[in-house]
């Protein structure tokens, strides 16, 4: 299930309040902190708690592959 474009835009990192990233309507990614938060049933998972560090190689990937969320 894809996320609303409007949410898309005004969702934000709960860490840094920076801009996100979506990645295949599967999870937020944050390139600044490299942090992944996970997408559960179309419903963004934003608590810190939740979040995942990422490897290098996931980071490049998920640069290559996001989409802006538009909120910068």
């Amino acid at each position: 299930m894809a996320l609303d474009p409007t949410l898309l835009s005004i969702l934000a990192c709960p860490q840094d309040k920076g801009p996100l990233l979506l990645v295949d309507d599967k999870l937020l990614y944050n390139p600044r902190l490299r942090r992944a938060y996970p997408i559960e049933d179309g419903i963004p998972v934003l608590l810190v708690d939740e979040a995942r560090d990422v490897t290098d190689a996931e980071h490049d990937d998920f640069v290559a592959r996001g989409t802006d969320s538009g909120n910068d």
